[in-house]
């Protein structure tokens, strides 16, 4: 697929940022498991935040293919700091789509300046998949709320600012009966959980949000109240055409790093690059990133045609993150027993892809979606 002038500037700018800042850091951020605060900081000076937010909000008001370049990019340079860029676009699109002048002129601003980390809070433990397995409350008091419930597995959940709660507010109304608030992590009764140690990008934040009797005011519910279930699923398309675009770049680096290791690589007196073999593991690791990427990006078109994209995006990020799991494995079978040792770039790529067939709906909701689209 041809980009236009405007999308190949996105690109080159991006992947410069990539080699340049993250590439380099990408391994100490692994180990240590530290949260890219530096980075994130360089990100939002250099536009890589909001990028489909309208200029009016400081946001760089670009199209859904673009914002798929950029997170592709960030990825090859390492996921965890793609994934940040992805969180702040799901929350900026909520606030965009339906927040009050009052909401976005309070948030927007500082999630994409990366002065504030968001939250964003649907997962519970028996509700993954199953979103209307939510338990988590908000009952009206008086002129506002009271929050109870407890959110896991939730990304920047030890060091938010603010959280996005999917939280019931008719129990008797099923999926009807959700609403979306935004919670203040630095009010009376939010406990912050220490974060999770996880097997791949292991600088994402990730870990547990809960809620004992928080007071929130009235204006703290975003958009309309009982219309929460269907305002977080409808971000979820464009996410998935994130997490597509993230596993992607992770297809990317490790092809690059395979070829590079083939050539220098020597068994039997040859460069293993000589070997059919290889030759085919190197084949199909190109074909399949090529293959996603287009995925990818005739998704994210479409979201910006205003089209039905559910497939679409269902395929895109089920494809890729298929992909990107079977690559990054085969990358280290190249590299041989190296591979296997940490500090390798592939031995990382392999426990970063992992995540991209769970989160954003596992890739086996995702085969439920394009068969229920193929049946209808």
């Amino acid at each position: 697929m041809f980009l236009s002038t405007e999308h190949q500037q996105v690109a080159d700018m991006t992947r410069r940022f990539a080699d340049e800042v993250i590439r380099p850091e990408a391994e100490r951020l692994d180990r240590e498991e530290v949260f890219a605060a530096e980075i994130y900081q360089e990100m939002a000076k250099n536009g890589l935040f909001g990028i489909m937010t309208p200029d009016t909000y400081g946001g760089a008001g670009l199209d859904c293919l673009a914002y798929s370049i950029v997170m592709e990019e960030l990825s090859r340079g390492y996921a965890s700091v793609a994934d940040q860029c992805g969180l702040v676009e799901l929350l900026t699109t909520l606030l965009c789509t339906y927040g009050t002048e009052q909401q976005r002129n309070e948030w927007i601003g500082p999630l994409i300046r990366a002065e504030k980390r968001g939250a964003y809070c649907i997962t519970e433990a028996g509700a993954g998949s199953d979103v209307s397995g939510v338990k988590t409350t908000a009952v009206r008091k008086g002129n506002g709320w009271v929050l109870n419930g407890s959110k896991l597995w939730i990304h920047n959940a030890p060091v938010s600012d603010v959280a996005f709660v999917l939280a019931r507010t008719n129990p008797e109304a099923g999926k009807r009966g959700m609403s979306i608030f935004i919670v203040d992590c630095n009010e009376s009764g939010v406990f912050r959980g220490p974060k999770e140690h996880k097997l791949g990008q292991r600088s994402s934040q990730i870990g547990e949000l809960s809620f004992t009797d928080v007071k929130l005011p009235e204006d703290a519910l975003l958009g309309t109240e009982g219309r929460g279930f269907h305002m977080m699923m409808s971000v979820l398309e464009k996410g998935r055409v994130g997490i597509g675009a993230l596993a992607v770049g992770i297809i990317q680096a490790a092809l690059e790093a395979s070829v590079e290791q083939a050539k220098l690589r020597q068994q039997f007196g040859h460069a293993i690059s000589e070997f059919q073999a290889i030759q085919f593991m190197l084949a199909d690791m190109a074909k399949d990133a090529e293959a996603a990427r287009l995925l990818v990006r005739s998704a994210a078109m479409k979201l910006d045609a205003g089209v039905d994209a559910a497939m679409a995006s269902s395929m895109a990020k089920c494809f890729a993150g298929d992909a990107a799991v079977l690559h990054t494995a085969n990358a280290i079978q190249i590299f041989g027993g190296s591979g296997y040792i940490r500090g390798y770039e592939v031995e990382r790529l392999f426990r970063d892809a992992k995540i991209t067939q769970i989160y954003e709906g596992t890739n086996q909701i995702q085969r439920v979606i394009i068969a229920r689209k193929l049946l209808q």
